[in-house]
């Protein structure tokens, strides 16, 4: 491949990322249901034709987003994983890497919040199968958390899911110049979980070790 070849694909790739990051907005101020491919067009700047040149349709667009990011975020979880042992190192690992990622990108937060069930056929279906893959990781964290410090018999499912739900709603609250930017934020997420959740000092109700107990909505983003 050339290196005309090269610059060209990057182009490519730059605009398509431009084109999805004004679309997040879009989604995020009217929702997926009001808002049009006219309305991304105005919001980016990009013509009609040329959007469709990059997306065939508004269920595609909306597709990319909740796709690109799992993939990154995914992608950055297993790289700054990769040689660490220590299960709560690898539990803050991975609540610093998913509210760095959503800090920056809170638009892209609140429209898979919002959106999770607009997505059809093999849309929904590829987004799913990397939203299990990314809820498997930290299953098997926590696992090997509470194997290490023979924590309480929490069902795995509630106490994943209830940590993705105490993150994923913070685009409605976190204020830049007001609140703990990513590195405070999830040490203290943290240290909830790893001293709240995988505390041993109480017993642990029936019902929570059954899975019967309700889980936060927010964490639909997970799974």
């Amino acid at each position: 491949m050339s290196q005309t070849d090269n610059s060209d694909q990057l182009a490519s790739s730059q605009k398509l990322e431009y084109i999805l990051r004004h679309a997040a907005q879009t989604f995020a101020e009217k929702g997926y249901e009001g808002a049009s491919i006219r309305d991304i067009s105005r919001s980016s700047g990009v013509s009609l034709s040329g959007l469709y040149y990059y997306v065939k349709s508004k269920q595609e667009i909306l597709y990319l987003i909740q796709i690109h990011t799992f993939r990154t975020i995914v992608a950055r979880l297993q790289d700054s994983l990769r040689g660490v042992r220590d299960p709560s190192q690898r539990l803050r690992i991975f609540v610093r890497n998913h509210l760095e990622y959503f800090l920056q990108h809170p638009m892209e937060m609140k429209v898979l919040a919002h959106e999770d069930d607009a997505l059809e056929g093999v849309y929904r279906r590829d987004v799913a199968e990397i939203k299990r893959k990314y809820y498997g990781i930290v299953v098997e964290i926590f696992e090997a958390l509470r194997a290490e410090r023979r924590g309480p018999a929490l069902n795995p499912r509630i106490a994943v899911l209830s940590l993705f739900g105490m993150m994923n709603w913070i685009h409605t609250w976190h204020q830049p110049h007001r609140d703990p930017q990513a590195e405070e934020l999830s040490n203290a997420m943290s240290e909830m979980f790893l001293h709240g959740v995988m505390s041993n000092r109480r017993p642990v109700s029936r019902q929570l070790r059954s899975g019967r107990g309700s889980v936060n909505a927010a964490a639909r983003v997970a799974v």
